[in-house]
């Protein structure tokens, strides 16, 4: 049997129509011994939120950039922020941490090792525990956050 590729599908269960809709997909996938395809259940880990990349940019990376300084030199919020993905990102894909297909290095045309990860490829738990790092480091750094209240 030679078929199409078939399509990545995502499905959410959060109501009956969602089911009868998986229901009616798994009924008309194609079989094929050739290339089978694979179907994966798993919980639905949330992607980080808005609200935490701001907290980020807002808080702690502000923070960083307008107090650390290392080896005598201050740094922009931009700088730091490719600084802590290269040293806090995930080096491997962790389910918990990051979603499907996430990859931190590829490799340039010339064999040189570049950062592709990026924060929006975490889940909610993953930007938790990368702005706790980020945190942990300026703190290391004498920075003092501020705290909204």
């Amino acid at each position: 049997m030679d078929r199409d590729k078939f399509p990545r599908r995502v499905l959410y269960l959060r109501a009956e129509l969602q089911r009868e809709t998986l229901l009616n997909l798994v009924r008309n996938l194609p079989v094929d011994p050739e290339k089978p395809l694979q179907v994966t259940v798993e919980e639905f880990r949330p992607l980080r939120k808005l609200d935490q990349n701001a907290l980020m940019w807002a808080g702690p990376l502000k923070d960083i950039a307008e107090q650390a300084y290392l080896d005598g030199r201050k740094y922009r919020a931009e700088i730091w922020h490719e600084y802590f993905k290269r040293e806090f990102l995930p080096d491997e894909f962790d389910p918990e941490q990051c979603r499907d297909g996430y990859e931190k290095w590829a490799i340039d045309p010339t064999g040189s090792q570049v950062l592709i990860g990026t924060t929006t490829e975490l889940t909610v738990r993953g930007m938790a525990l990368y702005i706790q790092q980020i945190e942990a480091f300026g703190a290391n750094l004498g920075v003092q956050y501020h705290t909204k209240g």
